[in-house]
């Protein structure tokens, strides 16, 4: 018996998979509460019901993929908070299974890409936004899918999984300029069968953008032509912009980083849209040392750069040039780049503490590490809608 729980826990997938059942029974736990509609999911639902009943599509601006997400969990398990959220906590989990497994691919070590995926797991926005009936979950699953596609040389698949994060939101075509960024400065190994996803990716959300359209209206004389649906979406998403919208937590892309500014969800429990301080007050400094370690010769380090340049720097000048309003959500998909470079440094200095002699170093080196994840995980607990504390944020 000793034996096979000694196995077990030497199994390299054991720290994963407890992670995940964790995650899971937390969201299970929550999912019903609040009873009401929650931020966006005022749209997402009564869309998803429209097009089950009415089979219309009534908000132009995002594409097809995510709201069948919300058909399909309504017809599963009923209008209610089963229906609108299931999904999102089933994406939302594999989307941390992705990462983990994208981290080996990295040439990570066990340790480097565990510590990665453990910060993720419970890190608040993260938590957040897999329990909510919204789209950005579902765009984060598809381009995690794809960044582990690509580094596999999975370029074709790696094509349709960019497609499939676009048709889930919009903002899942920043998952192109990340491989991009990734592919220009790599210095080993580069193919220009690269090409192949940069192809794949808009052929995929055209063509599966028909399919899906077709599956919500079923009657292809309502269907509206593909290049006319897609200049619908992207006027109506650039008409959006901070001199017109009105919400009390419209930020700028710099502020993200410069000023904590938490955005509420619900109240009750307590939905924020925070990241958690355990890794906000870190960003820049992680980004930094990724690009020390990118300049070194890290695969992990030049990956965790291109993931930020092209998923949270390509925002600046966006916000700029179009005055487009953005929300401090926005950054979520960025926050699995921050935790591989945690990851990468945590390890690091674990690396450093196996290595020195005893004395006073070695034991401030392990109590640095061990207060740092002991910090994350209270950040956790106070923030996320587990646990019932209250937060006067704005948003509501």
């Amino acid at each position: 018996m000793k034996e096979s729980l000694y196995r077990a826990y030497r199994w390299e997938y054991f720290w994963l998979c407890l992670l995940v059942v964790a995650t899971l029974v937390m969201h299970f736990a929550i999912i019903a509460s609040p009873p009401e509609l929650i931020l966006d999911e005022q749209h997402y639902v009564p869309e998803a019901r429209n097009i089950i009943e009415e089979h219309e599509i009534l908000r132009e601006e995002h594409p097809p993929l995510g709201k069948l997400f919300f058909v399909a969990g309504i017809e599963l398990f009923g209008d209610n908070p089963w229906g609108w959220r299931f999904f999102s906590v089933i994406f939302g989990t594999a989307t941390i299974v992705l990462f983990y497994f994208l981290c080996r691919r990295l040439n990570m070590s066990r340790n480097a890409a565990s510590i990665a995926t453990f910060l993720l797991a419970l890190e608040n926005m993260t938590f957040v936004q897999a329990s909510v009936a919204m789209l950005d979950v579902y765009c984060l699953t598809f381009m995690m899918a794809s960044f582990l596609l690509y580094t596999s040389r999975k370029y074709i698949a790696s094509g349709v999984a960019v497609g499939l994060s676009a048709l889930a939101k919009l903002n899942g075509a920043l998952a192109l300029p990340v491989i991009f960024i990734h592919w220009l400065f790599r210095r080993q190994g580069r193919s220009w069968r690269f090409a192949l996803t940069v192809l794949l990716a808009p052929i995929a959300f055209v063509g599966l953008m028909f399919v899906l359209d077709l599956a919500i209206v079923q009657n292809f004389s309502a269907l509206i032509d593909p290049i006319s649906r897609i200049k619908t979406m992207l006027s109506l998403g650039s008409s959006i912009t901070f001199a017109y919208a009105d919400h009390p937590s419209l930020s700028r892309p710099w502020e993200w980083l410069l000023a904590y500014k938490p955005m509420g969800y619900w109240y009750s429990p307590h939905y924020i849209a925070a990241i958690s301080p355990s890794i906000w007050a870190l960003v820049m400094p992680t980004f930094a040392y990724m690009v020390y370690r990118a300049v070194r010769g890290s695969q992990a380090g030049l990956f965790g750069v291109a993931w930020f340049a092209g998923t949270y720097l390509v925002w600046i000048p966006i916000s700029l040039i179009t005055d487009r309003a953005s929300y401090i959500y926005y950054f979520y998909p960025t926050i699995g780049a921050v935790c591989l470079g945690l990851g990468l440094g945590l390890s690091q200095l674990l690396d450093i503490y196996r290595e020195r002699r005893p004395g006073k170093l070695k034991r401030t080196i392990l109590a640095l590490f061990i207060f740092y994840l002991v910090a994350h995980l209270a950040c956790f607990v106070g923030l996320s809608p587990l646990f019932p504390l209250y937060w006067p944020v704005g948003g509501f």
